[in-house]
């Protein structure tokens, strides 16, 4: 036998638990984020380009009732462990079931706004809340 590091496998159990361990909460979290997405069949947050039709799944981090040019817009943000996009319903001050920590899958056009992509009043699903 030789005494090569043979990287055409995969990683061992043990190796894998040490990497757990030694992983941040954070990375943890974007990981399984990331996994969810790809499990889903959406498209990840960072593959997403400007006026593309997506669909994409993640955790609300924030959610904000911003004015925009005079009409009420909730506002949240949108993260699926890649990259995280604002999604944006003009017209409304709130919504049942849209609040920071909970998982949705919105779907929509993707538009950017100072470098940043945005969904305009998209179509969504609030994931049920034992998923999480």
């Amino acid at each position: 036998m030789s005494g090569a590091i043979r990287s055409d496998r995969p990683a061992g159990r043990f190796r894998r638990m040490l990497d757990r361990l030694s992983s941040s909460p954070e990375e943890l979290d974007s990981e399984e984020l990331q996994q969810d997405a790809l499990a889903t069949g959406c498209t990840r947050i960072c593959d997403c380009s400007d006026r593309q039709i997506v669909s994409v799944t993640g955790t609300l981090r924030t959610v904000t009732l911003r004015p925009r040019a005079g009409v009420p817009a909730l506002e949240a943000e949108l993260f699926d462990g890649s990259a995280a996009l604002d999604v944006v319903w003009l017209g409304r001050r709130s919504i049942v079931g849209i609040e920071p920590g909970r998982m949705i899958l919105a779907s929509g056009r993707i538009s950017m706004n100072r470098g940043r992509p945005v969904l305009f009043n998209p179509k969504y699903e609030l994931r049920p809340v034992g998923q999480e």
